[in-house]
């Protein structure tokens, strides 16, 4: 396995282990979380009649990791670019595949809304201008596999592409553009440390596209969030940062969360599960930067290997064709 692979499969194998630890505490406070489960430190089963979990198992992966792996099928159908239309029509057939399963984990609030404007006929180009949630950064993670990292510009540009029908707004934009920089870093060999500033100086360049939407300072919201983490622990992470749907509270908390883990994957996923609201997006994100900056080799191979039964999922192809494409791309 060469190194550029480990990372590879890390990052994909971090959205879906960050995603299926905070699956069963997705929606709910702290507090709640807490009454319900006490301190998640495994995976677990949803309670019963979980508003948005339930019907998953232990272990189980929701719209996260279902839709990254949407979105790198899409990229390897299409490597010149993402066709709107292909990529709202999969949106669109995944939803309806969650609805026949009997699962209540659906499209979210900006996906939703940018689709229904797709099909009513509103231009691809206009359905996001009101996306700021973190639909897109949950997913970006094969975009950043795909794309080198010494060009932020470009990167950037098809993180944007990969927005444009449901997220087109310079705050998801931004956020999801530090995610992929983050492990596009990582697939080069960098720890988090090390990929940090790239992810910053991707947030600055991402938040000059898309409609002027949203936060305007993604960068500042997620060194802000990263300094909350050293200076006051979780607590002050999340009283900083926040923990909503809203790119510029998931995402920025998802690298303080980084952080905190000091770049270890299964902390990461640990402390998303408990970090309350969108624990499985947070996880997500924090999970797939975690894991391109480490390597499969930092993730319990047992946590990894019950994920991966738990739902099927074979990600070593995905890996090997992400990297494919991302060395046509840096052979220009």
């Amino acid at each position: 396995m060469t190194e550029r692979f480990d990372r590879a499969l890390g990052a994909l194998a971090g959205v879906a282990l960050g995603d299926a630890m905070g699956m069963p505490a997705q929606t709910l406070p702290r507090a709640q979380i807490r009454a319900a489960y006490g301190r998640i430190t495994d995976f677990i089963e949803p309670f019963p009649d979980h508003p948005v979990s339930h019907g998953l198992r232990a272990a189980q992966v929701t719209d996260d990791t279902e839709q990254t792996l949407l979105l790198a099928g899409l990229l390897l159908e299409n490597p010149e670019g993402v066709d709107d239309h292909r990529w709202a029509r999969a949106l669109l057939d995944w939803e309806a595949d969650v609805r026949a399963r009997g699962l209540r984990d659906l499209l979210g609030p900006s996906s939703k809304a940018a689709l229904d404007a797709l099909l009513a006929g509103t231009p691809a180009d206009e359905t996001g201008k009101g996306g700021t949630t973190n639909g897109a950064a949950m997913r970006i993670a094969p975009v950043g596999i795909a794309c080198p990292a010494q060009d932020a510009g470009a990167l950037a540009a098809k993180v944007a592409e990969a927005c444009r029908v449901t997220h087109a707004t310079r705050e998801a934009i931004a956020a999801a553009s530090a995610v992929a920089m983050a492990v596009s870093c990582g697939i080069d060999g960098a720890d988090f440390e090390a990929a940090l500033p790239a992810a910053l100086e991707a947030a600055r360049i991402g938040s000059a596209q898309g409609y002027p939407v949203g936060e305007e300072d993604m960068a500042g919201r997620i060194a802000r969030a990263v300094e909350a983490a050293d200076s006051g622990g979780e607590e002050e992470l999340l009283r900083v940062a926040g923990n909503s749907v809203a790119s510029r509270e998931s995402v920025a908390a998802a690298f303080g969360i980084v952080r905190l883990a000091q770049g270890d994957p299964w902390q990461a996923a640990l402390l998303a599960a408990n970090f309350g609201d969108d624990t499985d997006t947070i996880g997500a994100i924090a999970c797939a930067m975690a894991g391109a900056c480490a390597g499969i080799g930092a993730f319990p191979a047992e946590k990894l290997a019950q994920v991966k039964a738990a739902n099927g999922l074979e990600l070593e192809p995905v890996a090997r064709g992400l990297l494919e494409l991302r060395a046509r791309r840096a052979a220009g």
